[in-house]
């Protein structure tokens, strides 16, 4: 099963298969409960109003890309915070990824406009071993009947889901 009928696995499936299996399967079942989200909210509005002269939102085959330098190369991942920069990295290898496997070299950016950094991100050989088996992963996750157990985690209670999971 894919998110919205669609062939291809999602960069928020692959941010969610980081951050939390349950959100993952929940989310992949079309439930979506951002739109309750004040965190949410304001991430949205930080990335619209973040480089808003660069900012062409790109959409491909289930991958949407905040904005593209295409003078440098350089796909660009705008977020909030850095809390999960650990699932932020792996959505945005899979973008460089999805443009690999295009026969298309281009790197990675992170950009967190509210702590003003950025951070450079490439893809690897072993990057994209390990992309393949997440996304083999996902798809196995995906098909359970039932949702994966919650978890645990401080990021928990700010998290959209948390009323599916603790209330």
């Amino acid at each position: 099963m894919k998110i919205k009928n669609a062939p291809y696995i999602t960069g928020t499936q692959i941010n969610y298969y980081f951050i939390c299996k349950r959100k993952l399967w929940l989310f992949s079942r079309n439930i979506s409960m951002e739109h309750t989200s004040g965190l949410v909210e304001i991430g949205s509005i930080i990335h619209e109003n973040s480089y808003a002269r660069k900012r062409k939102e790109i959409e491909l085959d289930g991958i949407k890309i905040d904005f593209f330098e295409k003078n440098k190369g350089i796909i660009n991942e705008v977020k909030k915070s850095k809390a999960v920069e650990g699932a932020h990295i792996w959505q945005l290898k899979y973008y460089l990824y999805h443009f690999n496997k295009l026969g298309i070299k281009v790197k990675g950016q992170l950009d967190y406009p509210l702590i003003r950094r950025r951070k450079l991100i490439n893809l690897t050989s072993e990057d994209i071993k390990k992309i393949e088996e997440i996304l083999s992963d996902i798809d196995n996750i995906i098909a359970y009947k039932a949702s994966p157990e919650k978890i645990e985690s401080k990021i928990c209670k700010k998290c959209s889901y948390y009323e599916l999971c603790y209330v």
